[in-house]
């Protein structure tokens, strides 16, 4: 298990973490600054200066969620992890790396008032040098208006403490005591575990009376995709997509989609790439669309939007998958790719 604490900077997560490994048995300190540090010393300073949070970099995320799972695999029972993380985006990508390794994560967000915050950040001194610790608390203050943006969103995922008028050793045992009651859930994503090869994938386009097609927003990572997902050992393709999007979306489509495209996805570590499928579901009724629902915690919301706005929502490998498919359906034929470019 993975306690992740998480709040504004300066809010108390270090010092709270520091604490919580003493009241729960068997728990680890790790703290993703390291990760951060040690990416600074990895990458060429011009990649560095094209960002101005580390966060930013996909591969401090990348990094955060293997050293996490390995040293959860090393040392077991549990991580402590203090850490701020602002966008819903990478909070998916992170969560959802740890769920695709079956470690479980409890969020914590702290939440002092404003006030109280803005003075803890004003004593902060922690590195000896006032200049360093000047910038730290600029830096601080600049982030308190993102943490109140990410609120709505934290608050419908974490556990909330309020650590106003706690100590960090109050704090806590607050959050102890939210953990060994289960006020502090485990988070609800759930990821297929990530594979040792390449795969097969099943995605499936259902379109509305406007002719829209239908995308979902995964909590697991970031970016939206079509409904379908990973084809199990024996599982005939088409039945896996059509599995995916009763689970996904709630819906049990009458007969089996028609093929659309089969595009092969380059390897490209530590991606394994494989065969990626996308199958015609065919046109939603009203009533069909109006049944569409979110049964499961793998998904935050789905939309019915265009082949322009698609554009913007997709990666630009999907959205250029989804380009051929629809092409394909409107010639009535079945595409096949390489690397999303038709071969053949």
């Amino acid at each position: 298990m993975i306690v992740w604490i998480n709040g504004a900077f300066g809010a108390g997560k270090s010092s709270t973490a520091r604490e919580l490994v003493d009241l729960i048995p068997h728990s680890t300190l790790y703290d993703p600054e390291a990760t951060g540090d040690a990416v600074r010393r990895l990458l060429p300073a011009k990649r560095l200066a094209e960002v101005e949070d580390y966060q930013d970099l996909p591969i401090w995320r990348r990094l955060v969620v293997d050293t996490a799972a390995a040293l959860h695999a090393e040392v077991g029972g549990v991580l402590v992890v203090p850490m701020t993380l602002l966008r819903q985006d990478y909070r998916d990508e992170i969560f959802g790396g740890l769920a695709a390794r079956r470690i479980e994560v409890r969020h914590i967000v702290l939440t002092p008032e404003e006030t109280i915050l803005r003075q803890r950040i004003d004593t902060r001194e922690e590195y000896g040098d006032p200049e360093v610790d000047a910038r730290v608390r600029k830096w601080c203050h600049a982030h308190v208006d993102p943490y109140r943006a990410a609120l709505g969103w934290l608050a419908a995922d974490a556990h909330a403490v309020d650590n106003s008028a706690l100590t960090a050793a109050g704090t806590a045992r607050n959050v102890a005591d939210a953990i060994r009651t289960g006020l502090a859930a485990p988070c609800g994503i759930v990821q297929t575990p990530e594979p040792t090869g390449e795969t097969v994938a099943a995605g499936v386009l259902l379109f509305d009376e406007q002719d829209r097609f239908l995308l979902v927003d995964p909590t697991y990572k970031p970016g939206w995709e079509f409904p379908g997902g990973v084809v199990e050992l024996g599982e005939p393709p088409a039945r896996a997509g059509m599995r995916e999007v009763a689970e996904e979306v709630g819906l049990a489509l009458d007969a089996v989609p028609r093929l659309l495209l089969v595009d092969w996805e380059r390897p490209e570590p530590p991606k394994y790439g494989g065969l990626r499928l996308l199958f015609d579901g065919g046109t939603l009724r009203a009533a069909d669309t109006e049944r569409l629902s979110l049964p499961g915690a793998e998904l935050r919301d789905w939309r019915f939007v265009t082949e322009e706005e698609a554009a913007d929502l997709l990666p630009p490998v999907r959205y250029q998958r989804l380009r051929w498919a629809l092409r394909a359906r409107e010639r009535g034929t079945v595409l096949n790719l390489e690397a999303g470019v038709p071969a053949g």
